[in-house]
């Protein structure tokens, strides 16, 4: 918004009215004068008729102290005059620069632009020194001096036509979004206001990573492990089966059967701690996401209400292509040169074999892997015709142990886990000490804790993506799985494992 012209005309009309009126002022007040005189003079002449002749020098001299008396009496109405109209004068301005500004719920933008009236007593908002003639800005009810007139975030003179007030504080346009709008993390705008000056945007409920909501439609690559929205420059992996793998979690992925199997002994190493050793060696194979659908649908019972199965547990015979060679890595970030082989199950127990999907990062997959190891120990100790809030349920409160223990033996056991109560309560029913490190410390030096600790120690990320995961199992929202693990998780915290588990085979419900 710029200021009219006629605003300027004005104020030079103004000016040019106060000087012309003062000298205007000057010339009537010294004709006045010598009128004042003449008349003096006459009237003594008339009296050197008429009258006693007077001295004409002390009468000349009486009436010029009468010309001069109503002289000053002509100035000080003048005065005034000049005062009222520099009143005026300063009433109008004030009146131009209040003007209403745009503004919002959250901003107000304000158009400064400074002026040349004279002044007296304005004193700068800033350096309290006053002002004078010459360039000022009226704002916030204050005047300031043009470079006292600064941004409180980056402390420069502020220039520009337009302006951010927030709090009796003024801010440059860009300081003022760097400071207060939040900046998306994908594609590195400022995330704008809405007409009713809300901000609208999506957040990550655990990485708290702020982003446009339109990236939630435009095809936006997230990593199909850790869920992150990355910015639009970062790198993904392109799985086989068209999902993306973000960098930091292929550093532990898993990609082929070979590569697993050390991972699988240390769940059932951990399963053997917790005194519920799976006695079948039972079959465990990577395979693609194609593979895992076909033989879920091959399944003749089974609970799968999540939106992408990464596991299962196989009770029926069938031929499953598993992957046998790791892939590498060929142009555009795709993967290449990845073998597979038919493998046929035979059933010679309750189950025939454990899948989990290839390529994700190894906390993801020991999870998995724990709770399809917790659907084989139901099925092959005569846990039938569960429901499935149930079996699922105390499958995901086991995964959730496996990874508190994962995370604790990765802080080398300075920290006790977040969960502490579940682990006393599980150590209690296995005739364990009730402290969790003792807990940890009771399982057999084989067991997956001390295999851990040989990998070496995990990078912050990984340790972060194993909080992620737990955070996962606790906040899903479905009945069967996010229901099932917080009844669970109770029960077992309550009663302890072993109880529960007895309750669930007479009842078929957790107690």
């Amino acid at each position: 918004m710029e200021w009219p012209s006629l605003s300027l005309s004005l104020s030079k009309a103004l000016e040019d009215r106060i000087c012309n009126e003062a000298r205007h002022s000057e010339d009537e007040f010294k004709e006045q004068e010598d009128i004042y005189y003449a008349i003096a003079l006459s009237l003594s002449e008339q009296d050197q008729k008429g009258k006693k002749s007077i001295d004409k020098e002390s009468q000349s001299e009486e009436y010029k102290q009468l010309a001069r008396a109503q002289t000053k009496e002509d100035e000080h109405i003048t005065k005034a005059q000049l005062e009222d109209d520099e009143q005026l004068a300063e009433a109008l301005q004030k009146t131009m620069y209040m003007e209403s500004p745009p503004h919002c719920e959250t901003e107000n933008i304000f158009q400064p632009h400074p002026f040349n009236f004279p002044s007296e007593y304005r004193i700068c908002a800033r350096c309290k020194t006053e002002i004078g003639c010459g360039e000022f800005l009226t704002c916030m009810d204050a005047d300031w001096h043009p470079e006292c007139f600064r941004c409180h975030a980056c402390n420069c003179p502020i220039t520009d036509s337009k302006f951010y007030i927030s709090g009796n504080r003024s801010y440059h346009k860009l300081c003022y979004r760097k400071q207060r709008l939040p900046r998306c993390e994908v594609c590195k705008n400022f995330i704008p206001a809405s007409s009713k000056g809300r901000i609208p945007y999506m957040e990550h409920p655990f990485w708290k990573n702020k982003y446009c909501p339109s990236h939630e439609h435009d095809g936006t690559p997230r990593c199909c492990s850790c869920e992150r929205m990355e910015p639009r420059d970062t790198r993904y992996l392109l799985l086989d089966d068209g999902r993306k793998l973000c960098l930091e979690c292929l550093n532990s992925a898993i990609m082929d059967t070979e590569e697993c199997q050390p991972l699988y002994l240390e769940i059932q190493e951990f399963y053997e701690g917790l005194n519920m050793k799976v006695e079948q060696q039972v079959p465990m194979l990577l395979v693609e996401r194609q593979a895992l659908n076909e033989a879920m649908e091959g399944e003749k019972h089974g609970h799968h209400h999540l939106s992408e199965t990464r596991g299962l547990c196989l009770s029926e015979v069938q031929t499953v292509p598993s992957i046998s060679r790791r892939p590498r890595i060929g142009a555009n970030h795709q993967f290449i040169d990845m073998r597979t082989e038919p493998c046929r199950l035979i059933r010679r127990c309750e189950v025939t074999a454990i899948l989990v999907l290839y390529g994700l990062p190894r906390l993801l997959t020991g999870q998995i892997l724990a709770h399809e190891m917790m659907h084989a120990w139901l099925k092959l100790n005569g846990y039938r015709n569960l429901s499935p809030e149930v079996e699922e349920g105390i499958c995901q409160v086991l995964a959730y142990m496996w990874l508190e223990s994962e995370l604790y033996t990765a802080s080398g056991g300075d920290a006790v886990p977040s969960t502490s109560s579940l682990f006393s309560s599980l150590a209690s029913s296995l005739s364990f000490s009730t402290s969790t490190s003792s807990l940890f410390s009771s399982l057999p030096s084989s067991s997956s804790f001390s295999t851990s600790l040989k990998m070496g120690k995990r990078s912050d990320f990984e340790k972060k993506c194993g909080d992620f995961f737990k955070h996962h199992i606790e906040v899903d929202a479905s009945p069967t799985y996010g229901d099932g693990f917080r009844r669970g998780r109770q029960a077992v915290d309550k009663y302890g494992l072993k109880s529960t588990l007895k309750h669930i085979r007479l009842t078929g419900s957790f107690p």
